[in-house]
């Protein structure tokens, strides 16, 4: 609009693009100070008052199986190798294992703690947590198939396309460390996790909420160092350049948060490269940390690593951290039960364990909600004689700190470990519980998107609050 020699600037986007040298530089300069002029951040304001600041997701892929893990089953013994009883709702199985034998469970129960929490000799270490741990045996799903299952967990949904739990924690808190992803993800070998990206994505909210994936090897996140030869003013302008042509293009597109959010992931890569090696160097931790998690063991070293980086990550401001644990479905036991589970267990075990311990002993349990378990659990019925099929009709997960109360089994299943039976938990609710934590209520964290408000748990699920104390 002009009046006169007067020229109005049409919209706040026109006024910054021609203000000074431009708003690509201003948030240059604000990435380049290095002084205490950089405030903290201000964040979204939870619902109510917040029992945790954060989530370690300890993901089993596959589907570990709960009746051999934490809900014994004396009765499945009893009738191994006849068929289920007829009074036992039909279910279908991935592989359509219903009629099979029983398979009876192998492993030794015993009950520990204060709590009498029963666990299996398949987990140890883990047992002499359960007094921080609330065993939470009637879950249940909808994902019959690694893809559908694993989607739900993540997302809520057995379709892809929504934003992961980790997303919308995310979207909700934002982060505290503006130099740190305030959602990563790591696993535990190269294999790729069903549904890849996909578990972690952003779904149809901007992709600066989506997960950030480390790596468990030496170099934890990919790419970070400077390459050699390059001097800091030579990457500053680099950095400059390209940061003028997205915000360039971006003042033109509005529409396309994809850019921005490429912009930020740029932003957020300089910053990290001053402060993520500190965060993921683990040279400083003692020896006794390190035997602690499990370091100096080639079984344990890999996932004892992978809990150690989330303790660094959790205390250091980062909102949501998932761990893969046999990445590739490697839980996935359809035959060699024995030997499939006995490896995976001994693998997470003493890590798991000294994660819980370690969080403890530095008084992060309370503020670090811990969540254990997989897409589903595993069925009573035998697979090839010596394995089990999926089960996502009753399966067990458990949670610790974040005002948790830890010592309490919630829910049951039926006598033989098929159908989730008394105070069932769907994954909406499981989400619902973990969001509550957070000081995030299900049912008001809303997205708008394409008019419509899009909620986490798709409109269902409330908090379980008989889980905390």
């Amino acid at each position: 609009m002009n009046c006169g020699n007067i020229h109005f600037t049409r919209t706040r986007r026109d006024f910054l693009r021609q203000a000074g040298a431009g708003f690509g530089t201003l948030a240059l300069t604000h990435l380049l100070q290095k002084t205490a002029a950089a405030a903290a951040p201000v964040l979204p304001l939870p619902h109510r008052a917040p029992k945790a600041r954060s989530v370690i997701f300890l993901f089993m892929e596959g589907g570990p199986s709960h009746i051999d893990l934490f809900d014994p089953k004396p009765e499945l013994n009893r009738l191994a190798g006849k068929q289920i009883p007829d009074s036992f709702k039909r279910v279908i199985t991935a592989m359509g294992e219903f009629s099979s034998p029983l398979l009876g469970c192998q492993r030794t129960f015993a009950q520990h703690g204060q709590s009498g929490i029963w666990v299996s000799d398949w987990l140890p270490e883990l047992a002499k947590c359960v007094d921080d741990i609330a065993v939470i045996r009637s879950c249940w799903a909808d994902g019959v198939n690694h893809s559908s299952g694993v989607c739900q967990m993540n997302t809520g949904s057995t379709l892809a396309g929504r934003p992961s739990l980790g997303s919308w924690v995310s979207y909700g808190l934002g982060t505290e460390n503006q130099d740190l992803p305030a959602f990563v993800v790591l696993q535990d070998n190269p294999s790729p996790v069903i549904n890849g990206p996909r578990n972690w994505s952003a779904g149809f909210m901007p992709a600066a909420y989506q997960g950030v994936r480390l790596t468990s090897g030496a170099e934890p996140i990919p790419h970070l160092n400077t390459p050699a030869g390059v001097t800091t003013p030579r990457q500053e302008s680099r950095l400059a350049f390209l940061n003028r042509l997205n915000r360039t293009y971006a003042d033109q597109h509005p529409e396309q948060s994809e850019l921005e959010a490429r912009i930020a992931s740029y932003e957020l890569a300089y910053r990290m490269q001053a402060t993520a090696p500190e965060a993921v160097d683990l040279t400083s931790e003692t020896g006794a940390t390190k035997e602690l998690y499990g370091l100096n063991t080639k079984a344990t070293e890999t996932f004892g690593r992978m809990c150690l980086h989330a303790r660094r990550l959790v205390e250091r401001g980062t909102r949501f951290v998932q761990l893969y644990s046999g990445a590739g479905s490697k839980w996935d036991a359809h035959t060699k039960m024995e030997e499939n589970h006995s490896g995976l267990c001994r693998s997470v075990d003493q890590p798991i364990a000294g994660l819980l311990r370690d969080l403890k002993a530095r008084g992060l349990l309370d503020s670090t909600l811990v969540v254990w378990g997989g897409e589903f659990g595993r069925t009573p019925q035998s697979e090839k004689g010596d394995g089990r099929d999926h089960n996502p009709t009753g399966f067990t997960m458990w949670m610790a700190g974040g005002g948790v109360k830890g010592g309490q089994t919630i829910g049951s299943t039926d006598e033989l470990g098929l159908h989730a039976v008394d105070q069932r938990l769907h994954v909406h609710d499981l989400h619902a519980t973990i969001l509550e934590a957070l000081g995030l209520d299900n049912m008001d964290l809303i997205y708008k998107y394409k008019g419509r408000p899009e909620r986490p748990t798709l409109n269902e699920g409330g908090a379980y609050q008989k889980l905390f104390g």
